[in-house]
């Protein structure tokens, strides 16, 4: 029996929000949440829940085909014939928690139902790259309302993504670190958050003069900063910049931190135990979590069970 291929959960480590505005971005795989195709002839629950979504997920791109609007065209006769069979997609990926639940059912849409696939031995080029993205930017927007693209390519690809800006990315290694004491984790907020209206605040918050001036000279140069760190491995200067990213998103972006997480967000910058950031869009889902010290911030942390996602 044929196996359907899994598509991973990602976690944008930096450039929430900044992606926007032409700060960097970098983009990892999390292989911990996972979702695949299956059929199903006793549809019922999230299975059957699954089926009628990608029902009218069918008849959005039925509609962009028929204005040729479509980037990439799909077979999508076969992908009716498959949801009427009782297709449906199984995913552990949580949804509104900033993890990626869209952009591995549209990698795997893609990957199974596409005319004229980019093969994943040419995505290594910047050319290949950026067609898969604007393709996955048409595809994603149905659940957005905009979308950059970059998470369903990193779904479909599996592998870390530098984003530099709109049309310059390329895939990267991760460092290795020899010790091993610091983490990047995840707490969970408990309650889902929706991406348009915290997408909807911060084009809002674009109109404001102080706050394009922030993003501009502060946000920018801490977010490309901590990224160039993190990759070369540099551990000290990461530090010192995501202590003031963090500042800035708390001060900044607050309505995008669930309120109960506030006190919790200073604490970490007070006492240089931890630094939280963003995961996503924000509102609910993940916080994202990076220390140099796990044994001590998971104790400071005991209660919200922090999630390892990355050692260094």
């Amino acid at each position: 029996m044929e196996t359907n291929p899994l598509f991973y959960a990602k976690i944008l480590l930096f450039g929430e929000y900044g992606i926007i505005k032409d700060a960097m971005g970098l983009s990892i795989p999390y292989n911990f949440y996972k979702g695949a195709f299956k059929e199903s002839s006793n549809l019922e629950g999230k299975s059957k829940s699954s089926n009628q979504h990608l029902l009218k997920y069918h008849n959005h791109l039925s509609q962009l085909t028929a204005t040729g609007e479509i980037l990439a065209p799909l077979r999508l006769d076969e992908f009716k014939n498959d949801i009427q069979n009782g297709l449906y997609f199984d995913s552990s990926i949580p949804q509104g928690f900033g993890v990626g639940s869209s952009g591995a059912l549209v990698a795997a849409i893609y990957d199974r139902y596409v005319i004229d696939k980019v093969a994943s031995e040419d995505n290594l080029s910047r050319e290949g790259l950026v067609k898969l993205k604007q393709i996955f930017s048409q595809m994603e927007s149905y659940f957005h309302g905009k979308s950059s693209g970059i998470d369903p390519t990193i779904c479909y690809l599996n592998l870390p993504l530098l984003i530099k800006s709109k049309d310059e990315l390329g895939t990267v290694e991760l460092p290795e670190f020899s010790t091993k004491t610091g983490a990047i984790f995840l707490l969970n907020s408990g309650q889902p958050g929706e991406t348009q209206p915290m997408v909807n605040i911060f084009m809002e918050k674009l109109k404001e003069e102080g706050f394009r001036k922030m993003l501009k000279e502060q946000f920018t140069k801490y977010n490309d900063e901590c990224i160039s760190s993190f990759l070369k491995g540099d551990i000290k200067p990461l530090f010192r910049n995501l202590k003031k990213l963090s500042g800035l998103l708390l001060e900044n972006f607050s309505p995008m931190i669930p309120s109960t997480y506030h006190e919790l967000w200073k604490k970490g910058i007070d006492s240089n135990a931890y630094y939280l950031k963003l995961c996503g869009s924000g509102g609910g889902g993940f916080i994202l979590g990076f220390t140099r010290d796990f044994k001590k911030a998971s104790q400071v942390l005991a209660k919200h069970n922090p999630e390892v996602i990355y050692r260094f």
